[in-house]
């Protein structure tokens, strides 16, 4: 790799960084609903929101590469995260607030879809693998913290300048203008991308294909947890032990550390042990933590239960696309499109969530993720174990 390639490592990382921004939808949509006094079901189409935007954004966002290059698109993904992040900052109306998490999820998708290849042409093709899991791992970083700089805005000096836990926002703000002003100034070489763009209408009818169907619906259920639990953790949190919101926050940055220590070393596990074992091991972890989120009652449990549902989640995004990318090399780049558009999961999952926790208690919000473990159960026989 040249030294131009390596310098260009790290606003990508920067922009990994920025990619994480999205998983602060999470602790935001709490600290919202209680400023607003919205019910879990209002509160939650905030997050729902943020994931819709992967269904109708993936597959045109493949096509703009091709005309704009990877790296302008994602220059215009960071554009649109900015805007996002800019928006709090002049108030918490609920308008506001469905504008600002509108355009994170748009930059979001953009992002989520671009950036990947990005790496790969930075990287020319060396420890692309390796690289990529960096950039997770980085990315995690961006998750974790969100809570603690909302909890630090909201019981610090923060509130004398009016921001309170928004201060969130303002810090992602400035890291964003930064990735944004460093990958302007990086150059990379593209290569220019012949043949024909994928199509939405190409992508579709791939779901005719027994395993990209089962995978799709995969890394739905993947991403309905995962945004389930960072949404929903420190609400149980909340109504079992009778934390307040800023103390029960912690919950999601729990989730967030167990789900990166999943990253780096499920990396390692795959290469030691049979794909099927680890996707088993790992459904088994979510299990028994659904288990723990029913019925738990003291804080070992339920921390115990955040910790094996963070880590259990970790890997089935990634066993999942690869199940689905090995079933049709020939058409790799429509099934990544139709991959990324299964994040549209983020999106069913907290809108059933909330209508079940206003009906039953967080119990409910627990039986929907369930849901989705059950079907994980039903997707191992289609795990391959190369």
């Amino acid at each position: 790799m040249s030294k131009t390639n390596k310098l260009a490592l790290i606003p990508v990382m920067f922009c990994f960084f920025a990619m994480g921004f999205v998983d602060l939808v999470g602790i935001a949509s709490n600290y919202v609903k209680e400023d607003l006094q919205l019910t879990d079901s209002v509160a939650n189409i905030f997050p729902s929101l943020v994931f819709f935007w992967f269904l109708i954004f993936s597959v045109p966002t493949g096509m703009l590469m091709n005309k704009i290059g990877r790296k302008n698109t994602v220059l215009l993904s960071l554009g649109v995260t900015v805007v996002s992040l800019l928006m709090p900052l002049f108030g918490e109306t609920f308008p506001i607030m469905l504008c600002a998490f509108s355009l994170l999820g748009i930059g979001n998708a953009l992002m989520q879809t671009s950036l990947n290849p990005l790496v790969s042409t930075v990287m020319g093709g060396g420890n692309l693998a390796s690289t990529l899991t960096f950039g997770q791992f980085i990315k995690a970083i961006a998750s974790f913290l969100a809570p603690y700089l909302a909890m630090w805005g909201a019981t610090q000096v923060l509130p004398s300048f009016g921001y309170d836990w928004r201060v969130l926002f303002m810090v992602y703000f400035i890291v964003g203008i930064l990735a944004t002003a460093l990958l302007v100034l990086t150059p990379i070489e593209e290569e220019v991308i012949s043949g024909k763009p994928s199509t939405f209408a190409e992508c579709i009818k791939l779901l005719g294909t027994p395993i990209v169907l089962l995978s799709f619906f995969g890394i739905m259920c993947h991403v309905g947890i995962d945004v389930g639990t960072n949404t929903t953790a420190p609400k149980i949190l909340m109504e079992r032990l009778g934390l307040t919101l800023n103390d029960a926050a912690f919950a999601t940055s729990l989730y967030f550390i167990f789900r990166t220590i999943g990253c780096l070393t499920g990396s390692f596990f795959l290469r030691v042990l049979p794909n099927r074992t680890f996707f088993v091991i790992s459904v088994i972890m979510m299990a028994l933590s659904m288990c723990g989120l029913f019925i738990g009652t003291e804080k070992w449990m339920l921390y115990t239960a955040i910790a094996l549902v963070g880590y259990g989640n970790s890997n089935i995004f990634s066993i999942c696309f690869a199940q689905a990318l090995t079933a049709m090399p020939q058409k790799q780049n429509e099934v990544s499109g139709l991959m990324i558009m299964g994040l549209f999961g983020g999106t069913i999952f907290p809108l059933l969530m909330g209508f079940a926790s206003d009906a039953m208690g967080q119990a409910g919000a627990v039986a929907v993720m369930a849901v989705g473990v059950i079907y994980l159960f039903t997707y191992i026989k289609n795990v391959k174990n190369n």
